[in-house]
C-alpha cells in the first residue's frame, strides 16, 4: 500500500503566484521587494510580516496573520488558483541551458504524516534527516492553521523506485501537452505542472512515488509542522535521485563576539590569495574576514560518527559553539544556500553587513545517504537540494483532507 495519496483539494496557479520557498533567502529584504513588484506572489502569504504593509507597521508574523489570510482568500476569489479535486500534478524543471542540467521532475501528492522517523528506532518511510529551528517550525504552524492551506511542498527523494518514477514522469509529460501553469525562478528555469485527476496513470504514479524509503531533501520544518499541528497528511513533492543535486550550504555571521585576531589565533589557518571560493573537497573550510582570506582545518575527534566527521557539523561545534560561543540558532548566524555565490557572501563582509563568511565545501551523496540510512540527522542547513520545488504552484486544502 502506498502512503502517496492525491490532494483532495488542490488549488492549482493560473499564474503569477509562484515564489521561491520561504527560507531560501539570506536577507528578508528580498521578500519584501519580491511582493512589491508581484502582490500576487506566495511569499505574501508565507511571510505575511515581510509585505511592505506589514514591514511599514513593525508587525510580528503572528501580528500579519489575518492579512496573510485574506491575501490567500483574494487570490482564489480573483482566478489566481484555480480548484481540482482529488489530483496529483506532475512537475517538470527545466535549466536554461538544458546542456549543463537534465530536467528535474517530480509528483505533486500528499504523503502520511505518521510515517516520519526521525531514529532508528522510530518507524516510518519518511526519513526526517536534519535538526530544525523550533521556532520556524511555530510558525509554519500557525500558518497553516491560520490558512487552512498548505502552500510550500515538502521535497522528497524517492530511494526505492526512483529511476523508475523518473521514467514514468517523463513520459507523462511527453504525453500530456501543455502544462497548466509555467513559471520561471530566479535562475531562469522553468517550471511547470500537469495536474491528474482520478485515473490509472494518476494511481500508478501514486504508487510509484510511495514505494519505498523517502528522504526529506528539502522541508525539514514543514514535516515536523505537519506533526506538531496534527496534518493527518503533508503535502509533498516527490522527486528521483536523479533529478537533484547538491550545492553548497554557507554562513555569515553578522558580528564575531571576539576579536577576529583572537580567532584566527585559535585556529589552524592557512592565507590563502584573493577572495576564497568554496573548498573543492571536504576536509577544509574557508572564511573571510577584514578583506583576507583562510583556508582552515578543523579536525573531528577520533571516535566521531559519520555526523560529526561532517564539515557542517565541525563548523557548528567547534567554530560557533567552541570559539565563538555561538549557538547555531543565534541571530547574529545567516545560513546562506547554493544560489548564491561565494562572490557574494565576501560583498556582504566587505559592505560591512557581516563580518565573517564561512564556506563549507558541499556534501557529498555518499555522505547523505550514509547518515539516512543509519537514521542519523545532518546538521541544520547542510544541504542546498536544487533545483526546489517553488511554492505557490500547487497548494493543499486543508479542510477537504479532514
Amino acid at each position: 500500500m502506498t502512503i502517496a495519496h492525491p490532494i483532495a483539494r488542490a488549488w492549482v496557479s493560473t499564474g503569477g503566484t509562484g515564489a521561491q520557498n520561504y527560507d531560501e533567502f539570506a536577507d528578508d529584504a528580498e521578500i519584501t521587494a519580491i511582493v512589491s513588484a508581484n502582490p500576487a506572489s506566495a511569499l505574501a502569504v508565507e511571510m505575511p510580516h515581510r509585505t511592505p504593509e506589514a514591514v511599514a507597521a513593525g508587525q510580528s508574523f503572528r501580528e500579519a496573520l489575518p492579512a496573510a489570510v485574506g491575501r490567500l482568500r483574494e487570490l482564489r476569489s480573483s482566478g489566481r488558483l484555480g480548484a481540482v479535486e482529488r489530483c496529483a500534478a506532475v512537475y517538470r524543471i527545466s535549466d536554461p541551458d538544458p546542456a549543463s542540467a537534465p530536467s528535474g521532475y517530480g509528483l505533486f501528492c500528499m504523503i502520511d504524516s505518521d510515517q516520519i522517523s526521525t531514529s532508528a528506532d522510530e518507524p516510518g518511510l519518511v526519513i526526517r534527516n536534519e535538526d530544525v529551528f523550533l521556532e520556524k517550525v511555530k510558525e509554519r504552524t500557525a500558518l497553516a492553521q491560520a490558512t487552512g492551506h498548505l502552500l510550500s511542498a515538502v521535497l522528497l527523494l524517492q530511494t526505492g523506485s526512483g529511476e523508475e518514477l523518473q521514467q514514468a514522469l517523463r513520459a507523462a509529460v511527453e504525453r500530456l501537452g501543455e502544462p497548466a501553469v509555467s513559471d520561471t525562478d530566479q535562475q531562469g528555469r522553468i517550471h511547470e505542472v500537469w495536474p491528474l485527476g482520478p485515473s490509472a496513470e494518476a494511481d500508478r504514479l501514486l504508487a510509484l512515488a510511495g514505494d519505498g524509503e523517502l528522504i526529506v531533501a528539502d522541508g525539514n520544518h514543514r514535516t515536523l509542522a505537519a506533526q506538531t499541528g496534527g496534518l493527518r497528511r503533508f503535502l509533498a513533492v516527490v522527486t528521483t535521485p536523479g533529478s537533484v543535486v547538491i550545492r553548497p550550504y554557507n554562513r555569515l555571521v553578522a558580528e564575531l563576539p571576539l576579536p577576529a585576531a583572537e580567532l584566527l589565533d585559535r585556529l589552524d589557518t592557512s592565507p590563502l590569495s584573493g577572495r576564497p571560493g568554496i573548498p573543492a573537497t571536504a576536509g577544509t573550510v574557508h572564511l573571510y574576514l577584514a578583506g583576507q582570506g583562510y583556508a582552515v582545518r578543523i579536525a573531528a575527534p577520533e571516535a566521531a560518527s559519520v555526523v560529526e566527521r561532517l564539515d557542517h557539523s565541525l563548523v557548528e561545534q567547534r567554530l560557533f559553539r567552541d570559539l565563538l560561543g555561538l549557538d547555531p540558532g543565534d541571530k547574529r548566524i545567516s545560513y546562506v544556500g547554493g544560489d548564491y555565490p561565494a562572490r557574494w557572501l565576501c560583498d556582504e563582509v566587505d559592505a560591512g553587513r557581516a563580518e565573517l563568511a564561512v564556506l563549507v565545501a558541499p556534501v557529498t551523496v555518499d555522505d547523505f545517504v550514509s547518515v539516512n540510512l543509519a537514521r542519523q540527522k545532518m546538521p541544520r542547513k547542510s544541504t542546498w537540494f536544487t533545483p526546489k520545488a517553488r511554492a505557490g504552484l500547487v497548494l493543499a486544502d486543508l479542510e477537504a483532507e479532514r
